[in-house]
């Protein structure tokens, strides 16, 4: 589909049209001053106009970046009864105005009709992005492929949702009855916890970068905890507080912030306290701007020591353009005292880090890692890391002569974000199986994450360089725990022709452990 603009005859209006290249009838004087007022209506349109914003948007070059266009009609709803107040307000709440609010993290709020309303062309466009580049929500996971259903904490938007927001644009953004908007959500401060009040606030040191200057890397310190017995962490999620007045707004996420992102540990401490003692490390997630916080599942808690420490030994500061004095601080949650993890954390890591040849000036570049399982595995997060040149990644399990994609998502280094699986959709996988993980990449000049095309980029730290990591996690299983798990994965099935993606024995003969005899015979 095209946007054509054509002229008529003297006097005449300008024509919209949608569709196929036209004939420009023969152009006189009276006709060119027409042409002249018609572009610069035509330019207004094509800045306001959510059709403009659709059409401009088909000719991206950025790998699989066409938007997702539904008809409301397909659901049997009169697109002329889509309103802000009985059906915009309601996904705005649920899905975006954690961060578009005021002292969020959104460059504009959307908690009222008349912050909403200028937006609404491109909150359209940004919404039918989906799951690529861009996209808002920021959640990308491709929703026509693989476990679809299955993630905690999932707030992207279904396609209804999409079908209501592009019907209400198209339409003129109409506010509706005011008394059916939902009640205005309460926040204490722009800084709120996204899971609720911690138990246990860790804080590091304070840190200052200048207005301007270069990224700096390095060991920031460690934090006592203050735990006299063990405890299993079910959640933990850091964030950045600095003296940036909440109400300064910013152009990107991380002109906010000072913090890149920051890898850590924790371990106990040594007598004089001073460092962990290096066999009782143990590895947190990372932190990165625009991350969601890690919530553990029941059965694989985290372990935190009695007597131990945060270790922040790789962080990465930037300055944002003023001078800034920040820290970083960690909100903790415990399982219940006496509780003890099924599972314990271990698996693979897949991707590389190191040696990747990323050519300059082109896109759909693939990568690709594989790894062989040595131990039933459950995947209970996936979470790629790319830099700037990143647009996808897929993960895929092979068994046998069958190829399950277990996910394909989007990715933009604005928005690092792991998709932890419910507990009942993490993929169980058989010992033997072979994990490929895939990397797209495009170095080409239709990828706005990227400062310059024109040259090679290999493996590392710096966004303008290349990674390309899962840094999700999983758990290993014994034979008994393995059986254990597809048994109820089976009972949720409706019958043999059910079937589920990440679990390829799960209709496999179930063995039998007579007496004498072992998992492992």
């Amino acid at each position: 589909m095209r946007l054509n603009y054509g002229i008529g005859d003297a006097g005449s209006a300008c024509h919209l049209r949608v569709g196929p290249p036209f004939r420009i009838r023969k152009i006189n004087e009276a006709t060119k001053m027409i042409a002249r007022n018609c572009l610069l209506s035509l330019l207004k349109f094509a800045l306001l106009s959510p059709l403009a914003i659709a059409a401009q948007a088909q000719n991206e070059t950025l790998a699989n970046r066409q938007p997702h266009y539904f008809d409301i009609n397909d659901w049997d709803i009169d697109a002329n009864s889509i309103n802000y107040a009985k059906h915009i307000a309601p996904i705005l709440q649920r899905s975006c105005i954690q961060c578009h609010r005021p002292g969020g993290g959104g460059p504009m709020s959307f908690t009222s009709y008349e912050e909403v309303r200028p937006w609404a062309p491109v909150i359209m466009y940004r919404t039918a992005i989906r799951d690529r580049m861009g996209a808002m929500p920021p959640w990308y996971v491709e929703k026509n492929i693989g476990i679809t259903d299955g993630f905690e904490s999932d707030y992207s938007l279904s396609d209804l949702d999409l079908a209501m927001i592009q019907a209400w644009a198209r339409n003129g953004a109409p506010r509706g009855n005011p008394a059916d908007e939902p009640p205005a959500l309460v926040f204490s401060d722009g800084n709120d916890w996204t899971l609720g009040e911690p138990e246990l606030v860790l804080r590091s040191t304070d840190q200052t970068r200048p207005a301007v200057g270069p990224d700096w890397w390095g060991d920031i310190g460690l934090v006592p905890t203050g735990l006299t017995e063990d405890r299993y962490v079910k959640s933990i999620e850091v964030r950045e507080v600095n003296d940036i007045p909440s109400d300064i707004g910013a152009s990107t996420v991380g002109g906010r912030y000072i913090f890149h992102h920051m890898t850590y540990q924790s371990g106990v401490l040594s007598e004089d306290g001073s460092y962990i003692l290096p066999d009782t490390s143990i590895s947190w997630p990372i932190h990165e701007v625009g991350r969601n916080a890690d919530v553990f599942p029941e059965s694989a808690g985290r372990l935190l020591q009695a007597g131990s420490a945060l270790h922040l030994r790789a962080a990465h500061m930037h300055s944002n353009g003023r001078e800034t004095t920040g820290h970083l601080e960690f909100g903790i949650t415990f399982f219940p005292r006496g509780y003890a993890p099924k599972y314990s954390r271990r698996g693979p890591r897949t991707g590389n880090g190191i040696d990747l040849d990323v050519v300059p000036n082109r896109a759909n570049q693939e990568l690709s890692n594989y790894v062989v399982l040595q131990e039933h595995t459950k995947i209970m997060a996936f979470e790629p890391h790319l830099h700037a040149p990143g647009v996808r990644m897929c993960l895929e399990a092979i068994w046998g002569h069958n190829i399950f994609t277990l996910n394909c998502v989007g990715y933009d280094h604005n928005w690092v974000k792991q998709y932890i699986y419910k507990e009942d959709r993490a993929p169980l996988l058989p010992k033997g199986t072979v994990l490929r993980t895939t990397a797209f990449m495009d170095t080409t000049d239709a990828n706005p994450n990227l400062a310059d095309s024109r040259n090679w980029a290999g493996g590392g730290r710096r966004s303008v360089s290349n990674m390309f990591i899962d840094l999700g996690y999983s758990v290993t299983m014994t034979e008994e725990q393995f059986q254990e798990e597809m048994s109820v994965r089976r009972e949720q099935m409706k019958d043999r022709n059910d079937y589920d993606v990440g679990c390829p024995l799960c209709w496999a003969p179930v063995p039998e452990y007579g007496a004498g005899a072992s998992s492992d015979d």
